[in-house]
């Protein structure tokens, strides 16, 4: 486990930067950011991804299902002196808001939906929708899965988290390594909901389609825009043909962005 993993400020700056850096100019291209626009992350986790938008005035609401993490957002929030509101639950039991006046500009899904298990992925998709008017754009970002920690291997606290293609060996065979080298269960219950998601470009594509949404804009990662925090590295964008490869770009792709509307 990388010490972001531990230190929840030092993630919540990293992400805050690479939002500042990277994601309010690319989503800016096809929606206003500014002072009123309406802002909802699903997944907001600690919050950082939100802080810029709240820096440029928007009116920001994150929702997560981890109450501490809630709890630290709020914190840091208020250590940046900025405002925004955050809510401790599951997205799907969140009602739809009551008048149109209440629908969110943008929204951000970032590194969520490959912990979405298939059964939900749809229904997900059709809840958020409920949080949209005609012009609102999402904007999902998530590691292919059978790229190198595409299974999130990177949060185990032993041997396994530098190890990449761990995450696609057999479940058995993954789950007794996992065991053996001294992760928890509940880390292991994770990295196998992670392994179970399998959330592919093409299966990404396919629930896209399948609930009525389009994309207005894509952007496939060799290396993540994100890796200039965590790494040092800089950010590589894929060409073509390599972004049309199917299958085969899952294995390189360490971020696809999408921007979708409805």
């Amino acid at each position: 486990m990388q010490q972001r993993h531990k230190d929840r400020r030092l993630y919540f700056n990293e992400l805050a930067n690479t939002s500042r850096e990277f994601y309010i100019d690319y989503i800016e291209e096809w929606c206003p950011v500014g002072a009123g626009t309406k802002v909802l992350e699903i997944g907001c986790g600690e919050g950082g991804n939100l802080l810029p938008f709240a820096e440029k005035g928007c009116r920001v609401v994150g929702i997560d299902i981890n109450a501490g993490q809630i709890e630290k957002a709020s914190q840091f929030f208020k250590e940046n002196n900025q405002t925004g509101t955050f809510i401790s639950s599951d997205i799907l039991l969140v009602p739809q808001p009551k008048s149109g006046k209440e629908l969110f500009d943008i929204i951000l899904v970032h590194d969520v939906i490959e912990h979405i298990e298939a059964p939900c992925k749809m229904e997900f998709f059709h809840h958020m929708k409920r949080f949209m008017h005609r012009d609102t754009i999402v904007f999902f970002a998530f590691p292919a899965w059978q790229m190198p920690f595409g299974g999130h291997q990177q949060i185990c606290l032993h041997a396994l988290s530098k190890i990449p293609f761990v995450h696609l060996l057999p479940t058995r065979v993954y789950r007794f390594l996992l065991s053996k080298t001294g992760e928890s269960e509940s880390t292991i219950e994770g990295l196998m909901s992670i392994k179970r998601s399998r959330m592919t470009l093409e299966g990404f594509e396919r629930i896209v389609k399948k609930t009525g949404m389009h994309v207005v804009h894509s952007t496939l990662w060799v290396i993540n825009p994100h890796y200039r925090q965590k790494f040092g590295l800089r950010p590589i964008r894929e060409r073509w043909p390599f972004t049309a490869i199917r299958y085969l770009r899952n294995f390189y792709t360490t971020s696809a962005w999408f921007l979708l509307k409805k």
